[in-house]
């Protein structure tokens, strides 16, 4: 694994210093070229924590990948430049499902000079930039995101949509649990309850939003405003990964008719 790969990977021309504007930039330049993507575990293959597998498909093959692999990948080059780094163990929707969401997402934290922020690049749609640890709302890319307490010892970082239901994960300062975090990288690919088993879910930061695609329907989200599409083909599917999320991935034609009935089966034919 080579550093100089992944900074071209996400187009950054020189390493940055160990700085909050340097891990900026590197927040930035990494959800701007990789996508969030579940396309290994829709088409049955197997993804997990190790790096060097991480790199080769993000890096190398010039894929996306869910948060284990992201942040994974993430930290790994942010320790190379000189970061402190942590690896936690969050909890997506832990206000919902309680303590069997533990470990279902990794968080870093990264401490610097002016004190231990959270980095996230493996959240779909979450902040852009890095944010300090201290309850606030705040706004990144035009969204508005809030950090605060939970319960005990526990952080609860807040997306909040213009839909009216808020979108969250709960985490921990501590270091995680390795073992925690492989077991739930298991269940997401394994477990016919998991929403990545059920569901085909991209997406990708852009300059001025997020485009999404989740099963059928492809979303381009801005601050104030959304388009929407239901794609009508597997050819269309595959021109989608690749035009708007830069995915060239032809097999995932493969999908397409599981993709319509769980599209019909959730919001009816």
């Amino acid at each position: 694994m080579h550093l100089s790969a992944y900074l071209a990977r996400i187009n950054l021309p020189s390493p940055p210093e160990p700085t909050l504007d340097g891990l900026k930039a590197l927040h930035r330049a990494h959800l701007l070229a990789v996508p969030f993507e579940n396309l290994e575990v829709q088409l049955g293959r197997r993804v997990g924590t190790a790096l060097p597998p991480i790199f080769e498909k993000i890096v190398e093959r010039r894929r996306g990948g869910w948060c284990y692999e992201m942040n994974g990948l993430f930290g790994w080059a942010l320790s190379e430049l000189g970061f402190r780094v942590t690896r936690l163990a969050g909890g997506v929707m832990r206000v919902a499902t309680g303590e069997f969401a533990v470990g279902n997402h990794l968080v870093l934290r990264v401490d610097l000079d002016e004190g231990p922020v959270f980095a996230d690049v493996g959240f779909g749609s979450g902040p852009i930039a890095p944010f300090a640890i201290a309850p606030g709302a705040f706004l990144s890319h035009g969204f508005d995101y809030s950090l605060s307490r939970a319960d005990g010892d526990w952080w609860r970082m807040t997306e909040h949509s213009r839909a009216g239901t808020p979108f969250s994960y709960d985490v921990r300062l501590e270091p995680a649990d390795e073992a925690l975090l492989a077991e739930k990288c298991a269940w997401l690919q394994e477990a016919d309850a998991s929403p990545f088993v059920q569901n085909l879910i991209v997406q990708r930061h852009t300059q001025k939003g997020f485009s999404v695609l989740r099963g059928r329907v492809f979303k381009r989200v801005l601050p104030d405003a959304e388009t929407e599409r239901v794609l009508e083909s597997a050819d269309e599917l595959v021109a989608v990964l690749k035009g708007e999320f830069d995915l060239d991935v032809p097999e995932a034609a493969s999908l397409w008719p599981k993709i319509v009935a769980r599209h019909e089966a959730v919001m009816g034919t």
